[in-house]
């Protein structure tokens, strides 16, 4: 069973079939991260070249034959030279400069056709606006979202490759912070397989978070 299995209640997360202020119960207090502006690149670039590293298996047979290659599946993007620069004609805007690391995980085949996996980075370099806001206790930080892929690559010597690639990079201005939001209460979590309640009696039938505190009933004295 799963939230979206056919056996639902009002407590799980889905679409809304009613008044959507008919369930709200309380007023939640939220530690998350807050999004200020953010923007969207997308990119074409051509004749890259890439270092590569990581060679798994290590020492491939030369001479090595470009396979695939997409953003990698064990790191981040990363910002790096962050500068802020304010705009005097526009109040709480700010020119947002940063060095982008995109890590790139490489497919390719060597002379034994055996297939391996390669990283490298491709860097970019960019200015955008953005609405940043004024100084504060928790200070704003800019984020990165990015994603590459590679239609086509050749390789120029044994670690290195050029390539073209499509590349999507969001820019994001957030904050940590604490953020008051209605709720419906606590997802209704179904259960993942039966469980033997005789040895757990007791066990299972406790409530999964705790319980808020009531709302204390004020009544007028006369």
């Amino acid at each position: 069973m799963s939230f979206f299995s056919g056996i639902r209640t009002d407590n799980m997360p889905g679409p809304i079939c009613c008044d959507p202020c008919r369930c709200l119960c309380e007023k939640v207090c939220l530690q998350t991260k807050k999004v200020f502006d953010a923007c969207i690149k997308r990119e074409h670039l051509e004749d890259v070249t890439v270092t590569l590293t990581g060679f798994t298996p290590p020492n491939p047979t030369a001479p090595l034959t470009f396979v695939s290659g997409q953003s990698s599946t064990t790191e981040s993007v990363t910002f790096t030279d962050v500068t802020i620069t304010r705009l005097v004609d526009r109040p709480n805007f700010a020119k947002v400069s940063v060095t982008a690391q995109l890590p790139l995980q490489v497919v390719y085949t060597d002379a034994n056709d055996e297939e391996g996996t390669a990283t490298g980075y491709i860097t970019l370099e960019e200015s955008v606006i953005l609405f940043v806001p004024q100084a504060s206790i928790v200070p704003v930080q800019i984020e990165p979202v990015g994603s590459v892929i590679v239609p086509q690559a050749t390789f120029i010597s044994d670690t290195e490759i050029l390539l073209d690639a499509c590349v999507m990079l969001i820019i994001k201005v957030v904050a940590e912070v604490e953020i008051l939001v209605p709720s419906y209460g606590y997802c209704n979590i179904p259960p993942c397989q039966d469980a033997s309640s005789d040895v757990c009696a007791g066990f299972f039938e406790l409530p999964l978070f705790p319980v808020s505190q009531p709302t204390a009933v004020v009544t007028d004295t006369v």
